[in-house]
């Protein structure tokens, strides 16, 4: 089981994924921030080198980590044999399965190994699965002309905006997940549309696989074009970073399916999947 720490391994594993685009995204993404500062202080690991059959992107292992944070304690997978990432996934080596961690990859079989793996090791297993979308053409992006309000401003996200961006996040309201959005804020590109006493009423940020996450307006402010404004300029920034600008959305969420499409964004034939372990003594726990 290599750990790829070499630069010029990792910059080879970067340029290999393509070939397997789109279930190689989150993995691409995630190795993308590796190989350009690393500021979530990831690491990768493989079955083998350099024909390898399975990848998993995982926090470094030297670091701290709170075992009951899932938001960080995040994996991304992709596999080119499934018997091979099923190996992977049970080398205790690999994943730390004593804390709650989560997985997220573009593949059925990602969800099928965890639930067989976790059966073994008395983990709870939940998971989720979203429609997966990319703006893989910057030139197929609108030309967004949008009147605002001249108080307002369309800029970047700041860490003092992570404590409502948690209070209406569906994943967040903890304290947990403040500390990751702020986390997030600070290393990766975000848009917002700020009033002029500097309150956000419009966003979108990008998370640690290179994805689009959390976009939201707060309800009194909907309807304006504001949503689309900071969608597309996000993925304009991203594009122009040279990363895949990719987002996921629920088959439910028919508002924002909707601004998507009106942004020309690609529905790709794989979903998006995340599935969240939890030992089974961490189940009691009130904060979870």
């Amino acid at each position: 089981m290599p750990v790829l720490n070499c630069s010029i391994k990792l910059q080879m594993l970067e340029k290999m994924l393509r070939w397997s685009f789109p279930e190689s995204l989150k993995v691409y993404g995630a190795v993308m921030n590796i190989n350009r500062g690393n500021p979530f202080r990831k690491e990768v690991v493989v079955d083998s080198w350099p024909d390898f059959k399975a990848v998993i992107t995982r926090p470094q292992k030297e670091n701290e980590v709170d075992d009951l944070d899932h938001y960080t304690n995040a994996h991304a997978v992709f596999y080119k044999e499934l018997q091979a990432y099923q190996e992977l996934l049970e080398n205790t080596n690999a994943i730390n399965w004593g804390q709650i961690f989560q997985i997220q990859g573009l593949q059925e079989g990602i969800c099928e190994i965890s639930r067989t793996v976790a059966l073994s090791k008395q983990i709870d297993v939940k998971t989720s699965s979203f429609q997966m979308v990319i703006h893989s053409d910057p030139d197929m992006l609108p030309d967004v002309r949008l009147q605002m309000d001249p108080k307002l401003m369309l800029t970047h996200l700041d860490i003092s905006h992570a404590s409502l961006l948690s209070k209406t996040w569906s994943r967040g309201d903890n304290p947990r997940s403040q500390k990751y959005l702020a986390n997030l804020i600070c290393c990766f590109p975000s848009v917002c549309v700020l009033d002029d006493n500097g309150y956000p009423l419009s966003w979108s940020l990008t998370d640690q696989f290179a994805t689009m996450i959390h976009g939201y307006t707060l309800p009194e402010h909907r309807r304006k074009g504001y949503s689309r404004l900071v969608a597309t300029t996000l993925a304009k920034k991203l594009h122009s970073c040279g990363f895949p600008a990719q987002g996921n959305v629920l088959e439910t969420n028919i508002p924002s399916i909707a601004l998507l499409k009106s942004m020309n964004a690609q529905f790709l034939p794989c979903s998006f999947f995340r599935v969240i372990h939890t030992p089974f003594h961490f189940l009691a726990k009130s904060h979870l």
